[in-house]
C-alpha cells in the first residue's frame, strides 16, 4: 500500500489547497503526473493542507517536485513537510529520523510506545484501546460479562456486545488473549485504537461509551 511516506503540503487557506488539487487532478496536469509517477502517489486534501503518499522515498520526492512545478504554475506559495511512517512508534515522523534497526532499538522504541500510549490513557481516564466482543444471543454476553467482571474486568455491554478498555496496545491484546479462551467458539472479537472521546473509562472502568 503507498502508505509509508507522506508528502505534506500546508497553504494560507483551504481554498488555495483545494485550487491546487484540483489542477493537480485536471487532465494536463494528470497526465504529467501519470508520465512521472505512474499509480505510484495517492493525493487527498484537508482543510489547509495536501498530503500525498507514497510507497517509497523517490516516489514522495517527485511528487513533492510534481506539486511545486504546478504551484510555481499557478503562482501559489506552500510549505512543504516530507514524512515517514514509524511502524513501531506508530506515527509519522520527520524523514530525517532514523528507524531502529536492531531487535534491541525496535523493543526500546516500543516500549517508548507503550508507555506514551498508558500515560496518556491515566492522564486523561479515558482508555485509548477496546477490546469489542460481539457475542450470538443476549444471553451468552450476560454470562460472559459476569464471568470477566467475577475476574476483575470492568465490562460495558449493549445488548449482545461487550467493550472492554486497556490503557495500551500491549494490554489490550493481552486482554483479547484471556477473553478469547472464555468466550463462546462463535463469538466475534476486535481489538481497536479508539479516540478518547469515544470511549469514555479506561482500564479502571471508570464511565461508558456513548450510546
Amino acid at each position: 500500500m503507498a502508505d509509508d511516506w507522506r508528502v505534506t503540503v500546508t497553504f494560507g487557506d483551504a481554498a488555495q489547497a483545494r485550487r491546487a488539487a484540483q489542477s493537480v487532478r485536471d487532465r494536463e496536469v494528470a497526465d504529467d503526473v501519470r508520465g512521472r509517477l505512474g499509480h505510484r502517489v495517492a493525493v487527498s486534501a484537508d482543510g489547509p493542507r495536501l498530503f500525498l503518499y507514497a510507497a517509497a522515498e523517490d516516489a514522495a520526492r517527485e511528487a513533492e517536485q510534481v506539486v511545486r512545478d504546478v504551484l510555481a504554475g499557478l503562482q501559489l506559495h506552500a510549505e512543504f513537510a516530507l514524512d515517514r511512517w514509524h511502524p513501531v512508534a506508530q506515527e509519522w515522523v520527520d524523514a530525517s529520523v532514523p528507524l531502529p534497526e536492531t531487535d534491541e532499538q525496535r523493543q526500546e522504541e516500543h516500549r517508548r510506545r507503550i508507555e506514551g500510549e498508558t500515560e496518556e490513557s491515566l492522564a486523561t481516564g479515558q482508555a485509548g484501546f477496546e477490546v469489542r466482543v460481539e457475542l450470538r444471543t443476549h444471553r451468552q454476553a450476560v454470562h460472559l460479562a459476569a464471568r470477566l467482571q467475577a475476574e476483575g474486568h470492568p465490562v460495558v455491554r449493549r445488548w449482545k456486545y461487550l467493550i472492554l478498555g486497556a490503557d495500551n496496545e500491549d494490554d489490550a491484546a493481552a486482554l483479547a488473549e484471556t477473553i478469547s479462551r472464555e468466550m463462546p467458539v462463535d463469538a466475534s472479537l476486535h481489538t481497536q485504537a479508539v479516540p478518547f472521546v469515544q470511549f469514555r473509562g479506561g482500564a479502571t472502568g471508570r464511565g461508558e461509551p456513548p450510546g
